[in-house]
């Protein structure tokens, strides 16, 4: 008989996930770059081509910054500088 503790999860051993860089919010680095509603160019960044708002763990943004990006993107559809969706694009 053996005293040792063998624990084993039922989906087998745990894999460990490769190095990742952390992510940095681009408006905390740098203080120049404003989140503005009438520059549809910057808001272009953080909308995919369906028109969805990129969330936070993909872009990078820290939570205050990504609330403006939002509000931002809001404020830029509702008076057509950006599209809703993908299938409001003219062309």
């Amino acid at each position: 008989m053996s005293d040792e503790k063998t624990t084993q999860r039922p989906g087998g051993p745990r894999k460990k996930r490769p190095f990742q860089r952390r992510k940095v919010c681009r408006f905390c680095a740098d203080k120049q770059i404003i989140i503005d509603y009438k520059d549809p160019r910057t808001l272009r960044y953080f909308i995919t081509e369906r028109g969805k708002i990129i969330p936070r763990r993909i872009s990078g943004n820290c939570a205050h910054h990504q609330r403006e990006i939002a509000e931002a993107i809001k404020r830029a559809r509702n008076i057509a500088l950006i599209p809703i969706a993908a299938s409001h694009i003219v062309q």
